[in-house]
């Protein structure tokens, strides 16, 4: 289980290997995604808070990276955060989710992106529930949710 002592030394010293990885131009972005995707995801963007229904959907499955279907969080470490975007407590395996420290804004935050496809999924804090104490704060518009 990650800890956020995990989680700042993977940004600071580098991230595991991924199993794969899946490279694509600027342009077969563009048409494979949907522009507000297209924005969260290859340009690093946010959506708003509470604007996607994900936040509150909690039946069991998976969810995946919208750009390359990479498996990346479970349903039963999904959580209500309260803050407006979907929030998990741990990636399914250490190696899919990729750690950067993230200076933009005024502030020092821990972004997340999928280690396959580089889409920036969102941010990681040190304030979830135990026990990992982790919130992987996410953008619903990056994830895309599969029954199991």
């Amino acid at each position: 289980m990650l800890k956020w002592t995990d989680v700042r030394k993977v940004a600071k010293d580098g991230n595991p290997a991924p199993d794969r990885k899946v490279t694509k131009t600027d342009a077969e972005w563009r048409k494979q995604l949907s522009p507000e995707q297209y924005q969260v995801t290859r340009r690093a963007g946010t959506e708003a808070p509470f604007s996607s229904e994900m936040c509150c959907l909690f039946t069991p499955g998976i969810y995946s990276c919208v750009c390359c279907d990479t498996v990346l969080f479970d349903a039963s470490q999904k959580f209500e955060s309260g803050t407006g975007w979907p929030s998990f407590t741990q990636p399914v395996a250490a190696n899919v989710v990729a750690y950067h420290e993230d200076a933009s804004h005024g502030m020092v935050r821990i972004e997340a992106l999928c280690n396959i496809c580089d889409a920036h999924l969102g941010h990681v804090f040190p304030d979830g529930p135990p026990p990992s104490g982790l919130r992987y704060c996410m953008n619903a518009l990056s994830l895309k949710k599969q029954s199991t």
